[in-house]
């Protein structure tokens, strides 16, 4: 099981997709981060809203010069910046006969996105994220959701997340993980949590 958001996907940048939004798009990302994500981006993101829904009455009072679309592109093909070396390492971990899945918290649209037009699907065997799941990481429902899903025993996972309480929150469901700051090779992180 592994996480997307600084894990899979890396954005050079600490500010991320938005770093640029208010020269590319004449948005702030301080209004953004106010008016839709602060607000919104919860019950959205947990299913209970739909992306564009919440979108589209915001951007028409702080950017009326923009539509759903237009500010939906920016922002995924902002943020689909892959993290090509792990991979590669989960390829040859895949050749080796282990199964990939992805544990990301993401709202439909995106998920789509990164599952087929980025092509995750290509290198992994299935996507649970949490609009599809009803909750967010850490909350234990998130794994325990999965486990229901997948049939998987949780001593038989084992987790990668760049968030430590995520990681936390998957141990005390016995699940074994990892936190990744790519420092050390997946195999690494693989042979400490069964050792």
């Amino acid at each position: 099981m592994i996480d997307v958001d600084g894990v899979i996907v890396i954005h050079p940048h600490p500010h991320g997709w938005s770093v640029n939004l208010e020269r590319d798009l004449g948005l702030t990302r301080e209004s953004m981060q106010a008016n839709f994500f602060a607000p919104h981006f919860g019950e959205i993101v947990q299913g209970r809203a739909a992306l564009r829904d919440r979108l589209g009455p915001v951007l028409q009072v702080i950017a009326p010069h923009l539509n759903c679309d237009q500010l939906i592109d920016y922002w995924f093909q902002n943020d689909a910046h892959l993290n090509a070396d792990l991979l590669q390492q989960l390829a040859q971990a895949k050749r080796r006969g282990l199964k990939l899945h992805l544990a990301t918290v993401q709202e439909h649209e995106r998920a789509d996105f990164l599952w087929r037009k980025l092509g995750l699907q290509d290198q992994f065997d299935a996507i649970h994220y949490a609009a599809d799941l009803g909750w967010v990481k850490p909350a234990p429902e998130f794994f325990a959701e999965i486990e229901r899903r997948t049939g998987l025993i949780p001593n038989e996972i084992f987790f990668l997340d760049d968030k430590i309480e995520n990681v936390e929150a998957a141990r005390t469901r016995h699940w074994h993980a990892a936190v990744w700051t790519g420092e050390s090779t997946l195999d690494e992180l693989l042979d400490s949590a069964n050792g």
